[in-house]
């Protein structure tokens, strides 16, 4: 059979009999990463090694044109579920397929926060026979880039508060305060507190929050910056708060801090060389959470592996309506550079917990209902397949669906479901076995993949103009790809969208804060709702990211930890190996 069932939605709490051997990832049998580069045809030069097994690569040798007959290939997926649909290993074992038909190939994937891998969703380095490795050093730490984007986001969060308390020589309006300082943690008890405490050499007291590392500013900064120069730019655009009596917005760059804050950053600029369990190449570079920010993985690691890859496979985070989305009508644009096709990745149990029927809950065991043949549940859960297959084609790229996996998959499910997949308009099914069989299990679908690829038949568009209204730009996201009839803004959104059209922010991209659990706002909503009105509570400007952010819903921008969170089960062991981690 293939991929693993793993009955738990929690990764960690749960092994299956059928399960592959554990890879051994924390022995000497990984090739020296000098070695991967110079496979890759990077030049030693070009390297900063943080030990045996990763590096940084100067991020300059990515910039210029495009590998002559490169195919650059964007995996998303449908509407996961907390079970997860594989959307990671299927990037990471896609481009060891493609490797294994003799292309040169390379996956390019986010580095996971630590926040997921201490709560429930656990590593995000894939998973089984296809992952990135080593895999302890991918969840932990890395190469630091989430804790140089934390130290200049505080930097400017203490900078700011300085500002006011001495002074206030910027006119700051404490009570128009938008920066938020970060942690890369899920702590809930940090999503509201009040700062400025304890007297009056401490700070102006006032109400503020903490985000998570991944899903800040500074992280869609280093994702889509092109250059040391623009990243430097756009660190000077941030904007931190309203000046006194409406007197426009007092940036970074007018606090003084923005240079300092580009030296902390300089070399998470860089991306991070690593390798798969079968010794192919992998870059690491960006942060996830493409649910309430950019969460794909970087413009300049992408740009690397175009210069010296003819295949490139990029993941974008959670659905296509999500990090698809946000991938093209945003990264896209700044790039210049668009996907010869994307890879949309689905389950026969995902789906069939789209029908509704079946009751997910993270960190619950699945429903045993949902791992029995139900081709009816299957085909009424297709409706978000359908909807997830129009939605990428929508921006005039072909889609080949990958079905990954589950050994309680019968044939007559993966029959409708290739059927139906190629009704909605899929150019391709293939069923993928990558996380039991690792390349070798998706060479079927890495064939599909090239084909189409090389076809030449991608005609990207954006699916709205940035010279739409802010508003219309919602509205042009919330009925076309959510399935909304309408829009509701509250007041203060209505309020802020006006407030940033008048100081020259209108013709900014959208990136909507919402649920990834739906195409909806609301996580109960499964399938391919429609009909509905789609809120937007408020709209937040992140003018050095370069996009605007509705938030949808009740959408939380810091999560936090549940019952039966996965540090539980993390532990060092007595040889100095981590454990635990999956």
């Amino acid at each position: 059979m293939s991929s693993i069932d793993q009955p738990s939605i929690s990764r960690h709490s749960t092994k299956d009999v059928d399960a592959p051997p554990m890879l051994d990832t924390q022995v000497n049998s990984l090739l020296p990463i000098e070695e991967v580069a110079r496979r890759a045809g990077i030049a030693r030069e070009h390297l900063s090694p943080y030990g045996r097994h990763k590096a940084k690569i100067d991020h300059r040798i990515g910039l210029g044109t495009r590998r002559t007959g490169g195919r650059y290939v964007l995996v998303t997926a449908i509407t996961p579920t907390p079970a997860g649909e594989g959307k990671t290993v299927t990037t990471i074992g896609l481009s060891m397929a493609l490797a294994r038909l003799g292309h040169r190939a390379v996956c390019t994937i986010r580095q996971p926060s630590m926040g997921p891998v201490f709560g429930v969703k656990g590593g995000g380095a894939g998973g089984g026979a296809s992952q990135v490795v080593p895999m302890e050093e991918l969840n932990l730490h890395l190469t630091g880039d989430f804790h140089a984007v934390a130290a200049a986001n505080n930097l400017l969060a203490a900078a700011l508060d300085t500002s006011l308390l001495l002074d206030n020589p910027l006119a700051i309006d404490a009570e128009r305060i938008t920066w938020r300082r970060v942690v890369d943690m899920n702590d809930r008890a940090l999503r509201q507190v009040r700062i400025g405490l304890g007297g009056e050499q401490n700070g102006v007291p006032r109400e503020t929050g903490f985000d998570i590392t991944s899903a800040s500013e500074l992280m869609s900064v280093i994702g889509l910056a092109r250059s040391q120069a623009d990243m430097r730019e756009r660190l000077e655009s941030i904007v931190v708060a309203e000046k006194q009596g409406g007197g426009g917005f007092v940036t970074a760059g007018e606090l003084g801090v923005a240079g300092a804050m580009a030296a902390i950053l300089k070399d998470a600029l860089d991306p991070t060389l690593m390798q798969t369990c079968e010794g192919t190449p992998a870059l690491v570079h960006g942060g996830p959470f493409a649910n309430i920010s950019f969460g794909n993985s970087s413009v300049l690691g992408d740009a690397v592996a175009l210069r010296h890859f003819d295949h490139v496979v990029t993941e974008a985070g959670f659905g296509a309506d999500m990090g698809a989305e946000k991938f093209l009508d945003i990264k896209c644009r700044v790039s210049g550079t668009s996907p010869d096709v994307a890879v949309l990745v689905a389950t026969v149990r995902g789906l069939k917990a789209h029908s509704g029927r079946f009751e997910l809950k993270p960190g619950t065991p699945l429903p045993k209902e949902l791992l029995t043949e139900d081709v009816e549940a299957l085909e009424i859960g297709c409706a978000n397949l359908r909807a997830q297959v129009q939605n990428v084609r929508q921006f005039g790229i072909p889609v080949v669906v990958a079905v990954n996996r589950f050994p309680s998959d019968t044939e007559r499910e993966l029959a409708l479901l290739e059927r139906l997949a190629r009704e909605a308009g899929a150019e391709a099914c293939a069923v993928s076995e990558l996380f039991a069989r690792g390349g070798a299990g998706g060479e079927e679908l890495a064939r599909a993949v090239a084909e189409v690829a090389a076809r030449g038949g991608a005609r990207y568009r954006p699916l709205y103009d940035l010279d739409q209204p802010i508003e219309d730009k919602i509205r042009t996201l919330a009925t076309r790809l959510y399935g909304a009839a309408s829009i509701e803004l509250s007041p203060r959104a209505q309020a802020e969208i006006r407030r940033y059209t008048e100081l020259g922010y209108a013709r900014l991209p959208i990136c909507v804060a919402k649920t990834q659990y739906s195409l909806s706002h609301d996580p109960k909503k499964k399938g391919a709702p429609t009909g509905y009105v789609f809120p937007i509570r408020e709209v937040r400007l992140q003018a050095g990211g370069g996009f605007l952010v509705p938030l949808a819903g009740d959408i939380l921008t810091m999560p936090g930890l549940g019952r039966n969170p996965a540090y539980r089960g993390i532990d060092l062991g007595p040889d100095g190996h981590v454990q635990g981690l999956f």
